[in-house]
């Protein structure tokens, strides 16, 4: 029974929620475009976001890329540059620690502000406060493991985790045995951030694909007209 929960939980379920999210985004952004923003609430109170924002933008975007090169590169490139199995967990623990705190104060300000400021929870939707306490669950869990990660430093935990993660996206039938006896900590952090995938498309956080990249290398200059029929300014 148990292996059978494993199975649907960590090699049906990921499927599931990657179909979800892939489809119902690009459904989204084809029939409601103009839901497809972050909401800002900066107006309402203006000072407690951009702190709260900043940190949070900043710890959780170390956290995903750091979840996406640690899980998803090869285990050989780790060994063919001579880093070891628990030179690599040290790493992961040490880099994800200080990230998940970063992301924990800006979370923890995100939250106060969004559920005891009144103006702000009366405009705010369903999913504008479950999903910010859904991240702040995930990442209470993912602070949490930290703990269980200490008591084996040998790294080959790590690499059960790196072999489910890859033997998703390679269509491996017996990924979901890789974490079967993993922690249970683990295994909630791994199905929480697959619901919130699950969801994503339904939630602010589809503004991530929209993120302003292509500022970083467009050329020429923005120009702007003043209300008073002035030349546009370059």
């Amino acid at each position: 029974m148990l292996t059978y929960l494993n199975t649907v939980a960590f090699g049906i379920y990921p499927y599931i929620a990657l179909a979800v999210l892939l489809v119902g985004s690009v459904i989204r952004y084809d029939r409601e475009p103009y839901s497809w923003r972050s909401g800002s609430s900066q107006l309402l109170r203006r000072k407690q976001l951009v702190w709260g924002s900043i940190l949070f933008h900043v710890g959780i975007l170390l956290i995903f890329f750091g979840h996406l090169v640690g899980l998803l590169t090869p285990i050989w490139v780790f060994d063919f540059l001579g880093v070891s199995h628990g030179a690599k967990q040290i790493l992961a623990i040490v880099a994800g620690g200080g990230a998940g705190i970063v992301c924990f104060i800006g979370a923890t300000m995100l939250i106060q502000r969004r559920l005891f400021d009144a103006r702000i929870r009366t405009t705010s939707s369903f999913w504008d406060i479950a999903i910010l306490l859904m991240l702040y669950a995930q990442l209470l869990l993912g602070m949490a493991t930290i703990f269980v990660s200490l008591q084996h430093l040998d790294g080959e935990e790590m690499v059960h985790f790196m072999s489910w993660a890859q033997g998703i996206f390679s269509f491996d039938l017996n990924a979901a045995h890789y974490v079967l006896n993993a922690h249970f900590l683990f295994k909630a952090h791994i199905f929480l951030g697959l619901t919130i995938m699950l969801v994503f498309p339904f939630t602010r956080l589809v503004h991530m694909f929209s993120a302003p990249v292509r500022y970083l290398w467009r050329t020429g200059y923005q120009i702007v007209r003043t209300k008073k029929g002035h030349s546009p300014a370059e």
